[in-house]
């Protein structure tokens, strides 16, 4: 019987109720969660936290089996190297290109959580 790897990525700056569902969401279909993080090259976000901290906020959670901080050249790189059995996307996510022959599920939005919406609201 083989392990259904799902990945799962994005930035994960600022962490909310919305990437919790999506990340728990995500989990659900699959035996191991890996999460990619945005390299801190590509996170050009003006309040942009490093990978490292990302990382340790996200372990915290305890959501993902196994987080990685992505390729700064080459951003399909880690999912070409684990070959998941499905890519999970957010609402607002698109598919890389080169990755078209990956299975995805796009994990639908809840409520009006986004770190846009909250950083709006801040200011």
């Amino acid at each position: 019987m083989s392990n259904k790897k799902i990945i799962a990525g994005g930035c994960f700056n600022s962490i909310h109720p919305g990437h919790i569902y999506f990340l728990k969401e995500a989990k659900k279909l699959g035996d191991e969660l890996i999460v990619v993080l945005t390299n801190d090259r590509n996170n050009k976000k003006p309040y942009a936290i490093s990978a490292k901290k990302r990382k340790k906020t996200l372990k915290y959670l305890n959501i993902a089996d196994k987080i990685l901080i992505g390729d700064s050249k080459d951003k399909t790189k880690i999912i070409k190297k684990v070959k998941p059995s499905v890519i999970a996307l957010g609402y607002d996510q698109k598919l890389p290109d080169g990755l078209e022959n990956f299975r995805y599920v796009r994990i639908k939005k809840i409520s009006n959580y986004s770190t846009s919406l909250k950083k709006k609201k801040i200011v």
